[in-house]
């Protein structure tokens, strides 16, 4: 009687070599799907920062808050005869330091502006435009004091013409042609620190 051959056991079955290969191909996206979204918040997140830094340096800088000066109230008698005028005046400055210097020059600004509002008249300084005159000669007188130049308003003078002029000169003049004048560049004045007069009482009687 012959002896069975022994049956092949479940250990010794070969293992597929199909399932091996398919976890390692699993991995191996997982892996690589993780490094790229990794690698894209890193990049969005610089992105994002480098935005908000432009948006930063692109901003407007807040200007500084203006200052308030107010000073005594004024009266004061006007050109046209027994009229005078109480007016209560606040200055608009560019900062405390200008300030201070308006305090310590006060007792001066307040007399040359006494003269800016004693040769107004009553009729002048009740209307708007005339209100807004005084305004404006204030802030140049209260700039002038300061140590800043103001632009002068007024025109230049007309050069003066000549009270005869003979037949002989005016001919050489037509045969002449006119010099050419070169304009004079005006010198750019720095900025007031006198930024606005304001009308706190404005009384004329």
């Amino acid at each position: 009687m012959s002896a069975k051959a022994p049956e092949p056991s479940a250990k010794d079955a070969p293992k597929p070599k199909g399932k091996g290969k398919l976890i390692v191909i699993i991995l191996a996206v997982l892996v690589l799907a993780g490094g790229g979204g990794g690698g894209w918040f890193i990049m969005n997140k610089k992105n994002h920062a480098a935005e908000q830094d432009e948006a930063v340096a692109a901003a407007p800088a807040h200007a500084a808050a203006p200052t308030y000066m107010a000073l005594e109230n004024l009266v004061v008698n006007l050109a046209d005869g027994e009229r005078f005028a109480q007016i209560g005046i606040t200055l608009e400055l560019d900062s405390e330091k200008t300030s201070e210097k308006v305090k310590v020059l006060q007792p001066s600004i307040r007399s040359k502006i006494l003269m800016l509002v004693s040769q107004r008249t009553a009729e002048e300084l009740l209307k708007r435009d005339g209100k807004e005159k005084l305004a404006t000669d204030i802030a140049n007188e209260v700039s002038g004091a300061l140590g800043y130049e103001v632009e002068d308003g007024e025109p230049a003078a007309k050069p003066a013409k000549p009270a005869k002029a003979t037949k002989v000169a005016e001919a050489d003049a037509e045969d002449e042609e006119p010099p050419v004048r070169k304009k004079k560049k005006k010198k750019a004045l720095p900025p007031s620190p006198v930024h606005g007069v304001l009308f706190s009482a404005f009384i004329v009687q």
